[in-house]
């Protein structure tokens, strides 16, 4: 660990200085991603035969089995763990959410009477939306955390949805028993390691019509690997192994054959980095309540683990905001199937 990393978990470093570095780094890496540039398709054939996902354990224990009560407290009201959209007019983080999930809606022509599937759901922001909007619809939502299953269930009960099942899977074993007139993904394939075969899988879930939305962050130009074994990556030992950061002509080049790619939009940084910014806010505000709850999970390391999600959000916004939201960003897909 080096002495920068020890001091900013200590909390002696201030939230400034902390930026500061994080910037660097970032400049950093993108100079060390300009010497040694590879293709999409390269970096396809270089994780084929892998598993679909990996380190999918890991994952769970970074962020889906972090009790409730604190995304509670640190998202906004349709805990929706993903980008927000900021518009012009839009000044709050339940505005940003709802926003989004209505693009979402929009962005994946969605419409009632549709049997639509959500690969990664999360806390259920976009499943509990869609099927409060779409009442004819039938939707089945997949996590890997059975304890996001349990929320989303009981809140399904208690708003009276009847038309949502959630089921609590790996991505590598699910294998649905019906198929799809759209399929959904908000922020699960940056998890991925083998996105071709995976699109595989979505060609034979879809119905002849169908289709496929992606919500996934990107990087202009480059895909890189998160590697919980790389030595000084911070990011990757603790809340992102097993992930990748896709160049935005990933996606398209591995489902090619097998989708056709419909539309593709740009949501700049900035969206994601307000976001961020207003989950740290949230957290800042009410240090008291989540040191308490870290407690059920991370024991006497409560305090440290408090500061590392300070740090997190501190070091993802600086990575959306860096270039002015034209570096990295979230994109979205529409892939039509391949008949």
């Amino acid at each position: 660990m080096s002495l920068a990393v020890y001091f900013a978990e200590k909390r002696i470093l201030n939230d400034a200085i902390v930026r500061f570095g994080i910037r660097r780094r970032l400049a950093g890496k993108l100079n060390a991603l300009a010497r040694s540039p590879r293709s999409s398709e390269d970096w396809l054939q270089d994780l084929e035969g892998r598993p679909l996902a990996e380190d999918t354990d890991a994952a769970n224990e970074q962020h889906y089995e972090i009790p409730a009560d604190y995304f509670s407290n640190v998202l906004g009201p349709h805990l929706k763990y993903s980008s927000g959209y900021w518009s012009e007019n839009c000044n709050t983080l339940e505005q940003s959410e709802a926003d989004m999930l209505k693009l979402t809606g929009q962005r994946a022509e969605l419409a009632d009477g549709q049997r639509v599937l959500e690969l990664g759901c999360g806390w259920g922001s976009l499943s509990l939306w869609m099927a409060k909007n779409f009442p004819k619809s039938q939707f089945t939502a997949v996590s890997n955390s059975n304890s996001q299953r349990e929320y989303i269930v009981d809140q399904a009960k208690q708003r009276g949805l009847t038309n949502l099942e959630v089921i609590t899977c790996n991505i590598n074993d699910f294998q649905p028993t019906a198929s799809f007139d759209r399929i959904v993904s908000v922020e699960m394939f940056e998890h991925l390691r083998n996105h071709r075969a995976l699109f595989k899988k979505i060609h034979q879930w879809l119905l002849p019509e169908g289709k496929l939305f992606v919500h996934i962050f990107a990087h202009r130009e480059h895909t890189y690997l998160y590697d919980a074994n790389e030595p000084g990556d911070w990011m990757s030992r603790y809340f992102f192994t097993g992930g990748i950061m896709p160049a935005t002509d990933l996606l398209p080049t591995a489902a090619a054959g097998l989708l056709g790619l419909e539309s593709e939009w740009s949501v700049n940084g900035m969206h994601y980095s307000k976001t961020l910014e207003a989950w740290l806010q949230l957290q800042d505000s009410c240090e008291p309540k989540i040191l308490d709850i870290f407690k059920q999970c991370y024991g006497s390391q409560n305090r440290l683990w408090l500061q590392r999600w300070r740090i997190f959000y501190l070091a993802c916004s600086e990575l959306f905001a860096y270039n002015k939201g034209n570096e990295w960003f979230v994109m979205h897909y529409r892939f039509a199937k391949n008949v």
